[in-house]
């Protein structure tokens, strides 16, 4: 963080806490495998992160799970997140952090069977 922050330095205080008393963090890396495995072929799942460690576990999870790997299950729709325009900060402060990641389901394993391949 810079020395010459547009941020209060409480807030990233406050942050801190709201974090860990919600247990946010920890919702974020367990809800979303199962977010991705209860997609049907051809679902979208879209997550809009507002700090870095959310969105670490976000780019994270879709990796694990998209990629380039043989096995992948979904197809990485944003490669980076997508974020607010200038204009958009300028009429809604708050979007300044937000960031969109999306994902779309290749693929679904059924139960006693092989991978059934689709694309959306």
């Amino acid at each position: 963080m810079s020395r010459h922050s547009k941020v209060h330095p409480a807030t990233r205080t406050f942050q801190a806490f709201r974090i860990a008393v919600n247990d946010e963090l920890n919702q974020v890396e367990q809800t979303l495998p199962i977010w991705i495995r209860l997609l049907k072929p051809g679902g979208r799942l879209a997550v809009i992160s507002f700090h870095s460690l959310e969105d670490r576990l976000v780019k994270n999870a879709f990796n694990d799970a998209g990629g380039s790997s043989y096995d992948a299950t979904v197809e990485i729709l944003t490669k980076h997140p997508v974020t607010a325009d200038e204009q958009e900060v300028v009429h809604n402060p708050r979007a300044r952090s937000a960031k969109l990641r999306a994902v779309v389901k290749i693929k679904t394993k059924k139960k006693g069977t092989k991978d059934v391949h689709s694309r959306g």
